[in-house]
């Protein structure tokens, strides 16, 4: 055999940066490795195994940060970064548009074609004309890197006239001497929060010449967050920016983008921007860390979120039951923070301006991107409906499964780097457990699929996920076959106690007769939900941070008495929406059928029940 002229340290090299998207061609000229070397190595390598397939926000992040940091673009990746950038502008308005405008770059990428959409009219401004910098006489531009002086006030002005009303909203409440120290915005999903603070900040930083820190739950999101700036900087003002670690402006000011997990998050100072407050474990600890970098009174903190649960520390914070405990015990009133109080933004006494905008909130101040009745329609149940877009946390207060315990068991991200669920064999042939919990009266079903640890010290992993609702039991039956056919199954777990569960165990039990089944009784389910506290509890249960309906699923779950009062059982209540629709932890217990495989020992049709 040969032995390659290319060093290890090269080879090494040309993985990072596939990792990273880029291209083989791109790779090639930066290294100067032949493409088919690199291609080789990749085959040998299992490369793609590294890089399962992300959300279409977080694969158009990373390869914005890619072609942003590069200095000498060719037209077509000019061509390239004008086409993603402007789908990332209006991605959490308009996600199907988005998914089409991400392959229509993924072809010009791959230099199939490169069509003229970079052309600036006659009319452009010089900076839109000239992305690389003033011309001097000889014809040689002179490159000031993230050169914001072409900027106007008249410019910003335009662009905040082009708001929603919340929107403009939020804008003068930033520069109200009162209100400007410390924000708290409580939001539905999807209103356009995330663009408009990349827009306040960026405004901020050219304005002022002032620091702007934004701090996420993960790194995916910390990196979504700067290819927001990115991507306002180039769709309405015309200027590129680049940054690896952060973005440095021509004035000085300084934007980074960090994790709750960064070593060095209070390592800083400026304006403090943190991201979906209600959903960081162990959010006291990481706020009293961070909102040290904005100490000093002319810095302003901004907390924003979606909410989660009652218990969530953030709560705490959003309803300043903190603060009212600290006040003599005649004024410790409970501050009003419904949504009738709040639903305009208002000041409280412990110097928090709060404003809760939920979807409703939002079409009447302007925004025309939804159709309510649709959403509710989409939603399986009025808490789900609620949750996601009106505001109202889960009251997990009596929940088995709490939102503290769930946060334990999240992962930082929204992929896993050795899933990759479009390919034809999604986990090679690794062996996977199959979960599946089917609809009642009017609920949904749901299939689980879980990673089946080496050892009793690895944890369980869930790996994917797929819910039916409203689906007859042979559709269901023929999509649970076809995931199957994907995976090697070492173990399936599924519910038979009635209805829909029987017809489709019956369809499993054809192409996979080692079916193990459960009767449902207060013995059986006290299995179940042990087996799931004790994987919990031992660290031993890992789910993606992304996956807020399967932490839905669980919070769910309660415990109660039996009609008889002679014993403990669990039960999901069935919340009805108008629509007759319900949410039953369908993905919860398809979950806890899945990791079943370790304790039950016989396994073949078997049916797991106890007698009552």
């Amino acid at each position: 055999m040969t032995k390659s002229r290319h060093s290890p340290e090269k080879r090494e090299s040309a993985k990072l940066l596939y990792l990273r998207q880029w291209t083989v061609a791109e790779i090639e000229k930066e290294l100067n490795v032949n493409a088919r070397t690199i291609y080789g190595w990749r085959a040998e390598g299992q490369w793609d195994e590294f890089m399962a397939p992300a959300s279409v926000e977080v694969l158009l992040a990373r390869r914005i940060g890619v072609l942003s940091e590069r200095d000498a673009k060719s037209q077509g990746e000019r061509d390239e970064l004008d086409k993603l950038v402007k789908a990332f502008g209006k991605l959490s308005l308009d996600l199907a548009a988005a998914k089409r405008i991400h392959a229509e770059a993924e072809v010009i990428k791959n230099k199939q074609y490169i069509p003229n959409v970079y052309t600036v009219d006659k009319g452009a401004s010089a900076q839109e004309a000239k992305p690389g910098g003033e011309r001097k006489k000889g014809g040689k531009a002179k490159v000031v890197k993230n050169d914001i002086t072409d900027i106007t006030p008249e410019m910003l002005y335009k662009v905040r006239e082009k708001m929603y009303g919340y929107q403009k909203c939020w804008y003068e409440r930033r520069y109200d001497e009162t209100t400007r120290r410390c924000r708290f915005i409580l939001k539905s999903r999807q209103i356009g929060a995330t663009y408009y603070f990349a827009f306040e900040a960026l405004d901020n930083a050219i304005r002022t010449g002032d620091n702007q820190l934004f701090l996420s739950a993960s790194r995916d999101q910390a990196e979504v967050f700067k290819a927001y700036i990115i991507a306002f900087a180039h769709t309405e003002l015309g200027v590129e920016l680049k940054g690896t670690v952060f973005i440095k402006l021509s004035n000085g000011a300084e934007l980074r983008f960090l994790s709750t997990n960064s070593t060095t998050a209070q390592s800083y100072h400026g304006h403090l921007y943190i991201d979906e407050v209600l959903w960081i474990p162990k959010f006291n600890k990481i706020n009293d860390i961070v909102t040290g970098c904005a100490s000093h009174y002319k810095w302003c903190i901004t907390y924003m979120s979606t909410v989660s649960t009652l218990t969530h520390e953030a709560w705490r914070l959003w309803t300043g039951i903190d603060y009212v405990a600290k006040l003599p015990k005649k004024q410790q009133v409970p501050l009003d923070v419904s949504h009738e109080a709040t639903k305009n933004g208002v000041l409280y006494g412990d110097g928090i301006w709060r404003h809760m905008v939920t979807v409703e909130d939002a079409e009447r101040d302007g925004c025309d991107l939804f159709n309510i009745d649709r959403l509710k329609l989409e939603c399986r149940s009025s808490a789900i409906y609620d949750n996601k877009y009106m505001c109202i946390p889960i009251d997990d207060s009596q929940s088995v499964f709490g939102l503290e315990l769930l946060m334990s068991c999240m992962v930082e991200g929204t992929v896993w780097d050795d899933y990759q669920p479009n390919a034809l064999r999604p986990f090679g042939n690794k062996s996977v457990s199959f979960g599946y919990d089917p609809s009642g009266t009017g609920d949904g079903a749901a299939l689980v699929i879980c990673d089946v640890p080496a050892s009793l010290e690895q944890p369980f992993r869930v790996l994917a996920k797929h819910c039916f609702y409203g689906k007859a039991y042979t559709h269901q039956a023929n999509r649970i076959e076809e995931h199957f056919n994907a995976h090697h199954v070492a173990f399936f777990g599924a519910d038979n106690t009635g209805g829909t569960g029987i017809t489709v165990c019956e369809k499993i039990l054809q192409f996979y007769p080692m079916l193990t089944t459960f009767h449902y009784n207060p013995q059986v389910l006290g299995t179940l939900v042990g087996k799931m506290l004790d994987l919990m509890t031992t660290g031993r249960f890992k789910y993606l941070s992304g996956e807020t309906d399967l932490t839905r699923a669980f919070m769910l779950i309660k415990q109660q008495g039996t009609d008889s009062g002679n014993a403990i059982t669990y039960k999901a209540d069935r919340i009805t929406a108008g629509n007759g629709h319900t949410d039953h932890a369908d993905l919860a217990w398809a979950t806890m059928h899945a990791v079943q495989i370790e304790p039950i020992a016989q396994r073949g049709g078997t049916t797991i029940g106890f007698s009552g």
